[in-house]
């Protein structure tokens, strides 16, 4: 059965059971598959059937789910596109995917690319449409959604995801870690992260109850915490990013099973939450193969927690150049295969046929194996480790970049003639970006609007922190960029920028040090912003901690957010000053 069709089974079982929360607000079984069902009926009077794409352009809300569930239960296949992103990354999504229907909300649709009918879900009449499920044959070869990835070609690519791949993801995960009816889970994930399917559909065919938190709330360690303790959840996925900012707001723990993926779990934060939680799982899985591929439940201290284990009707195999089976303590690439495997990439042939390759191992003839790219090695008790990447993908906060996308948005820029990026660990945990630039004729733009330039084109998260101007990349004997010999260059600070700053004032110097040291950089301007810089929501609830220490003023995580450290600083003497006519 597809994902829809096993929500309206649970529906019919649990009616009045709350399905989705979301700040006081809720829908029953009843109600969701009711409205899902109506915006089904007009979907399909827009022509939406099976292999119809359908953007999903909506905040995190109620209507989302509403929308997500009517775009399967009229047999299409979803885009899920974040609003936050920049306005030519998603035209190109809609323009690559060819989608029929953009579904959006009222106060989004003028910031959005018109390349598609549109429909805003909460400005459309549907109450006259019928409250019945549409008659709709859904197989499971059928596409259920399109999710983009970084691509190492400059644009990214299209994963595409049928529904018996998603529906033996739910079934899996049902059984590992499980979940069942008295479950509440708290959806923190982005609709644009594939996680996110996890805490959307498996609550909603077990019969447990999700509860969505807002973007806002998400990235606010302070106001998360908050809403994770009056919510009562028993359930929380998140990536290492996400829980280190709980963690730094002071999460105490309690009876939640915490699910945790997007990148590698370090010891020292996996020691953290079993300490604080009644279970703790770590996940793993590529885009490509489904969301979660493996899954390990965490019981003892261990350097870096290993992938694990494959769930139900997954295969893994660790083979070495020739494809054959590495053997036991050897490293070797990780491939995937069994239900989970995706079609391929959207328009893309040839990196399909690269990336997704006939199968030598699989019981089924015609069956393929995802090459995930990830090094990695068997143990003597038949748990996969995690040792590394063959290529130059990275994670950053469980988002999956390549860096090769980032150079060549670089590159367009006019007076740029050579770029390179890495990826740089700043000593706390985290990877930041470095960017390598190199000029050509023209006037050379500043770090500042270097910055600017990359975040009209791509996510937040892909934007280097640090930028490094050189006369030229170091090239090994053959030709070939020497990344090593980058990685030896001064990348802790933004060298060359010709609109630095140092700051001047005491204030302004106690913030530098700050920033300076979570940062991992050598100095900062007044100018800069603490997000420009690679900072994000866990790093400034430590930042702001010992701001607060330092001054003796309570700072709320949102005055870090849009300021510069002129601001920021400013904002800071102005908390010390006496009152207007107080006592000076």
């Amino acid at each position: 059965m597809a994902v829809h069709e096993l929500f309206a089974a649970q529906a019919a079982r649990t009616p009045d059971a709350t399905a989705v929360s979301f700040e006081g607000r809720d829908l029953t079984y009843r109600a969701l598959d009711a409205r899902s069902n109506q915006l089904a009926h007009r979907l399909r009077r827009m022509g939406v059937g099976p292999e119809v794409l359908v953007a999903i352009a909506v905040e995190r809300s109620l209507d989302m789910v509403v929308a997500l569930l009517g775009v399967l239960k009229a047999g299409g296949a979803y885009l899920p596109l974040d609003p936050g992103y920049p306005a030519g990354r998603l035209a190109y999504m809609l323009e690559d995917a060819q989608v029929r229907v953009l579904l959006t909300q009222e106060s989004l649709r003028p910031s959005l690319p018109a390349s598609a009918e549109v429909l805003c879900i909460d400005a459309a009449p549907l109450s006259a449409e019928s409250r019945e499920a549409p008659e709709v044959a859904v197989r499971p070869d059928h596409l259920a959604y399109l999710i983009y990835t970084s691509g190492s070609t400059g644009r990214p690519k299209g994963v595409q995801v049928p529904h018996g791949a998603l529906s033996n993801f739910l079934a899996a995960m049902g059984e590992r870690p499980g979940l069942d009816p008295a479950d509440h889970l708290l959806s923190v994930t982005t609709l644009s992260f594939d996680i996110a399917g996890l805490e959307l559909y498996l609550p909603l065919v077990t019969g447990a109850r999700v509860e969505l938190v807002s973007a806002q709330t998400a990235a606010d360690g302070a106001r998360l915490l908050e809403r994770l303790v009056a919510s009562r959840a028993t359930v929380v996925q998140a990536t290492p990013a996400t829980w280190r900012l709980l963690l730094e707001a002071g999460w105490a723990g309690g009876s939640i099973k915490v699910l945790c993926g997007g990148e590698a779990l370090p010891g020292d934060l996996a020691d953290e939450l079993r300490r604080r939680g009644a279970s703790l799982w770590s996940l793993y899985g590529p885009t490509e193969t489904t969301i979660w591929s493996a899954a390990h439940g965490v019981e003892r201290t261990e350097v870096t927690t290993p992938i694990g284990t494959p769930i139900a009707n997954t295969r893994v195999y660790v083979l070495d150049t020739n494809m054959q089976p590495a053997p036991t303590g050897v490293a070797g690439e990780l491939y995937i295969g069994g239900a989970g495997v995706a079609r391929g990439y959207r328009n893309r042939p040839d990196l399909t046929a690269e990336r997704f390759v006939p199968g030598p191992f699989a019981p089924e003839p015609g069956a393929r194996l995802y090459r995930t790219g990830d090094l990695t090695r068997w143990r003597a008790d038949g748990v996969i480790e995690f040792l590394g990447r063959t290529d130059h993908q990275v994670k950053v906060r469980g988002f999956r970049i390549e860096l090769a996308e980032i150079e060549g948005t670089l590159l367009g820029m006019p007076a740029v003639k050579g770029a390179a990026v890495l990826p740089r660990d700043n000593g706390s945990g985290d990877v930041q970006l470095v960017a390598y630039v190199v000029f050509g004729a023209g006037p050379e733009p500043t770090v500042t609007e270097m910055r600017a330039t990359l975040r009209d084109r791509l996510p937040g998260y892909m934007v280097p922190s640090s930028f490094v101007i050189l006369d030229d990349l170091p090239l090994t004997p053959n030709g070939k960029l020497d990344r090593k010999a980058l990685a030896g260059l001064d990348a802790r600070s933004s060298a060359g920028a010709a609109d630095h700053v140092e700051p001047r004032t005491p204030m302004e110097r106690l913030v530098a040090g700050i920033w300076t040291e979570a940062l991992g950089l050598s100095r900062v301007s007044v100018h800069d912003n603490f997000f420009d810089l690679g900072g994000h929501s866990p790093l400034s609830m430590r930042v702001l901690a010992r701001v607060d220490k330092a001054i003796g003023q309570r700072l709320n995580p949102r005055e870090l957010t849009f300021q510069t450290l002129e601001q920021f600083a400013a904002m800071c003497e102005k908390r010390l000053a006496p009152p207007a006519g107080g006592a000076a």
